[in-house]
């Protein structure tokens, strides 16, 4: 009896957290409208909702002719009521008296009367509409003891008037309703400018607008620059002002917008820095302009006369940011020219058809060397990864992307005719055969960079449709050595690994797809265990990350130094330990195998998705299930996440409905064991945007595991060569969390959020 009561409590509890979320989902909305009356079009659904009636009426105050008059009639076919302000209605009355009335039936005129011996309910109105009217919920809308209007709420679906607790949320919805009202008033007896967005949401009086304007103009300085130092406005509000007011977009700097090279041509630096506007791309047919003053009519006819066409499309934005803009598109450092400077001279020096792509080496080869150093460069500027120069089908542009965080995003595009002179170059760089177009191919490009820094690059031309080539350019910096501390790894994933690297012999694998961290993981566990008592021999393809201490060589596949043969070649080197790159083969995992049971400690990498399916993966291959299982001390899978940026990453409380399914993504058992229950302090986080982050809500990345332990039940499964959800279930058992699990903590922690989690991985 206890139980039932208690959760009989838990339910009422969370209804009524339900209703006061709804509500304040309503004020919010009002709070932000721009347009009083469509919101509440769009709101009518909810309001009705919250009170469980059938249909609802908004009244404004009209005070020349003392009158109120319906500014939103719900299931109704009249276009209009008008009431006086007087005891003769109900919402007359409700506004004269300025209280709030609450009647159980408007025919009841005993009930009626007792409210004021005047008041009548009329009920022409009922016949007008086909409506019956029943009870009556009816509030004033004040703003300080001032007259706004009135709120009807008509004919609750529950038996009864409406309640206390209903009343008062009737009353909260006239309050903000009453500064809806009032701002709107206030604005339209005013000249529009383009800061009435900070008038109406009270982040900036009329007074201190009006003064602003004139102290601005004796300190010289903008007004927007003006509003921000001494009012603290934010550039945000500022920027949201400006999209109410000329009706587009408003666009902020991001130092990471993709240069539109194709239409910056025929344009000057100093032309576009004087009259305050800069092309940012293409919008479908339309090209993409941002513009310090929209509405400028003049300004609109010269910039699309010079562009030689009117589908354009005109977004907002600060000037300095125009200016900031035109310098990142013009930009051109010491010694080195612009893309945009480039591409001129490269037109300036080539007159042929479009047809005909430039190749080969003649007198261009030296702008084109410098366009493609240029793309390197700004890479590496920009933290990238990988560079992707993708050619298109007909006479489209090539589109050059960069991968940042995981993400691709366009850096820059190239005309069309110079497609086959920028992949011919980036051949040469890397030692590859121009000539060869039909096949892939690999190699790599040392590069020096103009601050001295030398990086490497993976290289790969892949033939696509249309007689193009893709090229992909990996960057392999020579990254700093991690240790285990910094890798993300849980409490029980850190004490686990470091266990088993610590151990004199065995298999340690790290496992994921191309990209995922692994070496870096690698890299982290010979660090931890790197001391002058033991010789570590690493064969890598590159030597991406160097370590003192290690004894590192570079394969050579295409002269037959391979990583079995360089791990043959370990074993004759008094070896205390072994690192691999990649086991890629059936012969480089078995001299794996047979050297962690002679008494070598030997790590290496594989390209599986899980640690389970590794296990299974290599038993296909044709490795003996009874030295793997002796083998085999543990496998860890390994995935990259984008983390939320610090800086403006925001905490809000997931409705039910979320942490339920989180809870059953995670599976509710083992979710459990976090005690971490529904509550009003259960919080997740989610990506904002700032300018630390470039608007994008997340800066960097951090790695999420699964790390599988090899212990007696498991090697009993290795040896029956049992299924990837037997060993799943058997390692989970024993404390293995899923990568999706490790990901889900990390979430719960504000590191990431769940969506970023789910991006890349299913379990």
């Amino acid at each position: 009896m206890d139980l039932d009561f208690i959760s009989k409590q838990i339910s009422e509890l969370e209804e009524k957290l339900q209703i006061r979320k709804a509500l304040q989902d309503i004020t919010n909305r009002i709070h932000a409208a721009q347009n009083l009356k469509q919101i509440l079009v769009d709101l009518k659904e909810d309001i009705l909702k919250l009170f469980d009636a059938e249909t609802m009426t908004i009244y404004v105050v009209d005070r020349p002719r003392k009158e109120i008059y319906s500014m939103l009639l719900a299931a109704s076919q009249l276009k209009e009521i008008r009431l006086p302000i007087n005891n003769s209605s109900i919402a007359g009355c409700t506004a004269n008296k300025r209280q709030v009335l609450n009647i159980a039936d408007a025919y009841q005129t005993e009930e009626i009367r007792k409210i004021d011996k005047q008041l009548t309910f009329d009920s022409s109105w009922d016949k007008k509409s086909g409506f019956t009217t029943k009870q009556i919920l009816s509030a004033p809308i004040l703003r300080e003891g001032v007259l706004m209007g009135v709120i009807q709420i008509l004919n609750r679906k529950k038996p009864g008037r409406f309640s206390d607790e209903e009343i008062g949320f009737l009353q909260e919805i006239a309050e903000v309703l009453a500064v809806a009202f009032y701002n709107q008033e206030r604005l339209s007896k005013r000249r529009r400018t383009r800061f009435d967005y900070l008038i109406t949401r009270d982040l900036l009086s009329e007074d201190a607008l009006d003064s602003a304007w004139e102290d601005s103009r004796e300190l010289k300085t903008t007004i927007e620059d003006f509003l921000m130092t001494k009012y603290k406005i934010s550039k945000a509000d500022l920027g949201r002002s400006f999209e109410e007011f000329y009706h587009c977009t408003y666009v902020s700097y991001n130092e990471e917008m993709p240069i539109p090279g194709d239409l910056l041509g025929a344009l000057k630096k100093d032309y576009l820095r004087r009259e305050l506007w800069v092309p940012i791309g293409r919008i479908g047919d339309k090209i993409r302009i941002i513009v310090d003053d929209p509405n400028n009519i003049l300004k609109r006819d010269m910039i699309e006369s010079l562009l030689k066409t009117k589908a354009v499309q005109y977004d907002v934005a600060f000037p300095d940011d125009i200016l900031k803009y035109i310098n990142l598109f013009f930009r051109a450092p010491i010694k080195e020219s612009s893309i945009n400077d480039l591409l001129g001279r490269l037109d300036e020096g080539d007159h042929r058809d479009d047809e005909e792509d430039i190749d080969g080496i003649d007198e261009t080869d030296s702008i084109i060397m410098q366009l493609v150093n240029k793309i390197i460069n700004d890479a590496c500027n920009r933290r990238s990864s990988d560079i992707h120069v993708e050619p298109n089908m007909g006479r489209k542009n090539v589109e050059v992307r960069f991968r940042i965080d995981g993400d691709c995003s366009v850096y820059q595009t190239l005309p069309f005719n110079y497609r086959a002179a920028v992949v011919s170059r980036i051949k040469i760089m890397s030692n590859l055969d121009i000539t060869i177009k039909r096949l892939p191919q690999d190699g790599k490009i040392k590069f020096k960079r103009s601050n001295g820094e030398e990086i490497e690059l993976r290289v790969a031309t892949i033939p696509t449709q249309g007689g193009g080539e893709d090229v992909v350019m990996r960057i392999l910096a020579k990254n700093e050595v991690f240790d285990m501390d910094s890798v993300g790894l849980s409490k029980r994933n850190y004490n686990e690994l470091a266990g088993v690297v610590a151990k004199p012999y065995g298999m340690v694998l790290v496992v994921g797809p191309t990209g995922s961290g692994k070496t870096t993981t690698l890299h982290a566990a010979l660090h931890h265990i790197n001391t002058p008592e033991k010789k570590i021999w690493t064969a890598e393809d590159p030597v991406e990350i160097t370590q003192y201490g290690l004894r590192q060589v570079q394969v050579q596949p295409k002269i037959g130094f391979d990583f079995s043969a360089a791990m043959r070649s370990f074993l004759r080197a008094d070896p205390d330990v072994i690192m691999v790159g990649e086991m890629r083969d059936f012969e480089t995992a078995k001299i794996g195998v047979e050297a962690s049971l002679t008494g070598h400690l030997v790590l290496s990498t594989l390209h599986t998705n899980s640690a389970p399916e590794t296990i299974v993966r290599l038993l296909d291959m044709g490795i003996d299930p009874l030295n793997f299982a002796d083998s085999l001390l543990g496998i860890a899978a390994q995935r990259l996440v984008r983390t939320l940026c610090k800086n403006c990453k925001a905490a809000y409380h997931p409705t039910q409905r979320e942490y339920d399914d989180l809870v059953e993504i995670y599976g509710e058992n083992y979710f459990k064991k976090l005690n971490r229950p529904y509550n009003d302090k259960f919080v997740l986080y989610e990506p904002k945007g700032c300018d630390v982050c470039d608007k994008s809500g997340y800066k960097g990345r951090m790695a999420i595991h699964e790390l599988l332990i090899n212990s007696d039940e498991i090697k009993r499964h290795i040896q029956k060569k049992a299924t990837v959800e037997v060993l799943r279930n058997t390692a989970m058992e024993e404390g293995m969390t899923t990568l999706l699990q490790d990901g889900i903590v990390k979430a719960l922690d504000g590191l990431t959020d769940i969506k970023q989690v789910r991006r890349v991985c299913i379990k």
